[in-house]
């Protein structure tokens, strides 16, 4: 059994959700201490039991101390990832129901299922577009595109939008297994911006908070002379929200940005941060986001080639995900920070 210590470097539940998949995939046992020792509320919050449970159910996995606020657990699969039909609800996982994203769960069972032999049509519902999280558009934009490049073949549908703390959004996922070696990836250039796309969107909320957002950051984006085509609509939800996404596409690479709405925040604010955290990429080189370059070491690690990309920023995320995915053994992660620069090297 890989023994791994849930408090080391940042601490959070990417820790956990990294072990479950490799464990899903390689069939090794793993116990995991101090799970999410360095959140506020440490330990299995809804969304992380969400993930044991739907990375157990791929594999019949054995496991221990799966409850809400557990910080140990034990994983042990009896087989390899199955690929069929699935739902997981991360309401169902807390009493009077959760926003937990559900993003979390789709990145802890994604590689399982595109490694496993047949296709698998899964259902997720809870919170789509929630803080501290990927949101689904990111994956739909950014991660699954790239992920296309190593031969993951995978695509999300949005079915309704869940916000904070209501959830109740739903997206479905297919995914076309296949046992065929994943490649690898190198992007050191990004080369031109090709353009930017946005959705700027509400559930539950006039049709003029959405259109203020994507004039604003239209102004923004014409001002720094990008060009850009946003999209304002009033999306299904079950509660009020809002929020824009701004996806800039460039010759070589993706890099995704977004800002949610809350009360007291004026639309045109939330068009501000998303558009501030874009430019910033903007004025560097790198080709991948700070958020893909710590999500992109799971795949690569599980490729047959070596990979080597530049990121925007070396972040404690992607530090304490290289170090469990070594503690695997799959692969050797080298990280230059001062060239901004991450390679990744099989070791089978």
């Amino acid at each position: 059994m890989i023994n791994i210590d849930g408090s080391w470097g940042e601490g959070g539940g990417q820790i956990l959700r990294t072990c479950l998949s490799l464990a899903t995939i390689t069939g090794q046992s793993v116990r995991i201490e101090g799970i999410r020792a360095n959140r506020p509320k440490p330990g299995l919050a809804a969304q992380h039991l969400t993930s044991v449970m739907a990375a157990a159910t791929l594999c019949q996995a054995e496991v221990r101390g799966d409850i809400l606020g557990s910080k140990t657990l034990e994983f042990s699969p009896t087989c390899p990832p199955q690929a069929g039909k699935y739902t997981f609800d991360v309401a169902q996982a807390r009493e009077g129901g959760s926003a937990g994203a559900i993003t979390l769960i789709l990145q802890t069972i994604l590689m399982p299922l595109a490694l496993a032999n047949g296709s698998s049509q899964v259902i997720l519902k809870g919170g789509t577009h929630v803080a501290w999280s990927p949101p689904v558009t990111y994956i739909e934009e950014v991660y699954l595109p790239t992920l296309k490049q190593l031969g993951v073949q995978a695509e999300v549908n949005l079915k309704a939008w869940g916000w904070y703390p209501r959830g109740g959004g739903e997206v479905e996922m297919g995914v076309t297994g296949s046992q065929q070696p994943l490649t690898g990836l190198e992007l050191l250039e990004r080369g031109a911006i090709k353009q930017v796309r946005g959705l700027a969107v509400v559930t539950e909320l006039p049709s003029h908070i959405p259109q203020r957002m994507a004039n604003r950051a239209t102004n923004l984006l014409e001002q720094a002379h990008l060009p850009s085509r946003i999209q304002a609509v009033r999306g299904r939800g079950v509660a009020p929200g809002a929020g824009i996404f701004l996806t800039a596409e460039y010759e070589h690479s993706r890099a995704g940005f977004s800002a949610l709405g809350g009360r007291g925040i004026p639309a045109e604010q939330v068009a501000e941060n998303a558009v501030e955290e874009l430019l910033n990429f903007q004025a560097q080189a790198a080709p991948i986001d700070r958020f893909l370059g710590d999500q992109l070491l799971l795949p690569l690690g599980l490729s047959s080639e070596m990979s080597q990309y530049r990121v925007a920023s070396i972040s404690q995320h992607l530090r304490t995900n290289a170090g469990v995915i070594e503690g695997f053994k799959l692969a050797n992660i080298l990280i230059e920070e001062d060239k901004q620069l991450v390679r990744v090297i099989p070791t089978k």
